[in-house]
């Protein structure tokens, strides 16, 4: 069936094999396996298939696209055929420790460039760094993710954030921070505000002023984690401008002068 509806696709988008194989960095007798159904796609590729012609991945590979309706058509040709709600398939590989519990795994700076293909890969995750943090819900998915860049202060370059699994992506507070995993650029860290009814899409922003909003399509985000907390080797500071500091002192001595008026000592 997947190979059937990879060529009722490529023939609706009019374009030949090579073209969809050169697009998506694949080599034309690998597609032209998928679509005779010589070989299977593996789940990294039906990704990109799935932002590619803006169809829910659960559709590409459980429907007969031959029996949908013009109306179906008409909404994946307009990019609005996006599960942002998790009702079909969406795929999480995880490790538990000798107890069964949930590991939180360490994607380390040097997994980072692999995660938006082997995410769903348990051989993958399995060779992750893991820990556990007590005082998170023991009922929810957790996983730690480096952070690039000075897009998000306080957040620091080399942090480390802690997400929790969003499954629903309709239920994400705006304006939240949330790690966000894209086809395109993969792991970034931004503060998150739902464009769904407009076009399908997040805008994604950062509390640095500097870095401009943007938009990403639902169908090319694999994954998203909303914030927890973060584990950084800075300490925070507060950086005082000269007249700033010397007003605070100066509030303070009068504070003081104050107090020493208001009390006085009782004679013994």
């Amino acid at each position: 069936m997947i190979g059937d509806n990879l060529k009722l696709l490529r023939k609706r988008r009019k374009v030949s094999q090579e073209e969809i194989a050169q697009e998506l960095g694949l080599t034309r007798s690998s597609y032209s396996g998928y679509e005779n159904g010589v070989a299977e796609p593996n789940l990294s590729t039906l990704i990109k298939f799935s932002a590619y012609y803006n169809l829910s991945l659960d559709k590409l590979i459980k429907r007969d696209l031959t029996k949908i309706s013009e109306l179906e058509w008409d909404k994946i040709d307009k990019g609005i055929d996006v599960d942002v709600e998790g009702k079909n398939v969406r795929i999480i590989a995880m490790t538990v420790d000798g107890d069964n519990n949930d590991n939180i795994e360490l994607v380390s700076e040097k997994a980072r460039a692999g995660y938006t293909t082997g995410f769903s890969d348990p051989e993958f995750i399995s060779v992750l760094p893991t820990f556990q943090l007590p005082f998170l819900k023991k009922d929810r998915k957790y996983r730690t993710f480096p952070i690039k860049g000075d897009s998000m202060p306080p957040v620091s370059d080399g942090s480390y954030v802690v997400g929790e699994y969003v499954d629903n992506w309709s239920n994400i507070k705006d304006g939240y921070p949330h790690i966000v995993v894209t086809l395109d650029d993969g792991i970034v860290f931004k503060n998150v505000y739902k464009r769904l009814s407009d076009n399908q899409s997040f805008q994604l922003c950062s509390t640095n002023p500097a870095y401009e909003p943007y938009e990403v399509h639902a169908n090319n985000i694999v994954e998203i984690w909303k914030f927890v907390n973060y584990i950084s080797s800075d300490m925070p500071t507060q950086e005082f401008q000269e007249s700033e500091l010397t007003a605070a002192i100066l509030d303070l001595q009068k504070d003081v002068k104050h107090l020493k008026n208001v009390y006085v000592p009782r004679k013994s």
